[in-house]
């Protein structure tokens, strides 16, 4: 199964940059990742066929509502994931990016396993580094970027507890007059 993914990398990934995948990819992608989710019963998108795909939940920026899309990610060797938002070369930044950005606790699905993450933008050195991981797995993928006449924002997603995400942060141990800590209430 890996020289069949490796042989279609090699034979798509140049389809991949072409103006007409660009202009069409945005819009035809979210399309055939919906409907290959119905097929797959959400276990796998169409791009996980490539490479390897999640599915991020984030709460959106502006409008504090849910969230989801479908990404290629690079494990980055230590159990995280590096996403980049290329949005298929375009002017702008993808609004996922915003949201993790504006809310970096969110979740992601990858082989129909959800599990919680923080989002660390992918800053000054670690860009280079992080860039040539994605292209070790899909190459000339930071043509994207080049092509887009933007910085191409990086996240590094690091799994997390359940605990950890939640909307609401923990108690804060507070000292009694005693000297003894107890838990002080966050609402």
């Amino acid at each position: 199964m890996r020289l069949i993914r490796r042989t279609l990398r090699v034979l798509i990934a140049p389809l991949t940059h072409t103006r007409l995948f660009r202009r069409i990819g945005r819009r035809a992608m979210p399309v055939l990742e919906a409907a290959f989710r119905v097929v797959s019963g959400g276990r796998m998108p169409i791009s996980g066929l490539l490479v390897p795909s999640l599915t991020l939940h984030t709460v959106g920026a502006k409008t504090g509502q849910p969230r989801e899309v479908q990404l290629m990610y690079t494990p980055d060797g230590s159990g995280r994931a590096i996403v980049a938002g290329t949005n298929f070369a375009g002017p702008r930044h993808p609004a996922w990016t915003a949201n993790l950005l504006a809310h970096p606790h969110a979740e992601i699905t990858v082989r129909g396993r959800r599990m919680s993450v923080v989002a660390e933008p992918i800053t000054g050195a670690d860009r280079d580094t992080a860039w040539a991981r994605i292209e070790a797995q899909w190459p000339r993928y930071r043509s994207y970027e080049q092509e887009s006449g933007r910085t191409v924002r990086l996240f590094l997603l690091r799994p997390v507890r359940p605990e950890t995400t939640s909307a609401t942060p923990p108690a804060a141990p507070e000292r009694s007059s005693a000297g003894t800590r107890r838990t002080r209430s966050a609402g």
